[in-house]
């Protein structure tokens, strides 16, 4: 087995390239549903951007509106999810300079374009679920 510097360097790499390409995939399938939804602004570059953008954002406002609800501690969650979501969607139409409703359609789309990629893999044995 390989140890020392060599081995932490060569995990970080493949750290890297796999985060690179999970967020290329993600970007890819956002940019799909954006242009399905009629965006015209959409292309791969931006729609990875969105999905780092709102990522970040998406938490901050989560934890945001986490630790200003506390004192209503089953809404918290809920109204934070909401808070997220808004968030996230706020981004897409943001960066690809769009309105709420399609900025909202795509980030849907791309969900349910993703779960059904997914699902397709799974089933033909190439991707396992656990």
């Amino acid at each position: 087995m390989p140890y020392g510097h060599g081995f932490i360097y060569g995990l970080g790499a493949v750290s890297l390239l796999g985060f690179l390409l999970s967020l290329f995939i993600a970007g890819f399938f956002l940019s799909l549903a954006a242009h399905l939804v009629g965006i015209k602004e959409a292309s791969t570059l931006k729609a990875m951007l969105a999905i780092v953008g709102g990522g970040i954002v998406g938490a901050i406002a989560y934890a945001v509106v986490v630790v200003l609800l506390i004192w209503i501690a089953p809404m918290n969650v809920l109204l934070a999810v909401v808070a997220l979501i808004l968030a996230y969607v706020w981004v897409i139409k943001t960066i690809f300079n769009t309105d709420w409703i399609r900025a909202f359609l795509a980030w849907i789309l791309a969900a349910i374009i993703e779960v059904m990629v997914v699902g397709i893999l799974v089933l033909l044995g190439l991707v396992a679920l656990a």
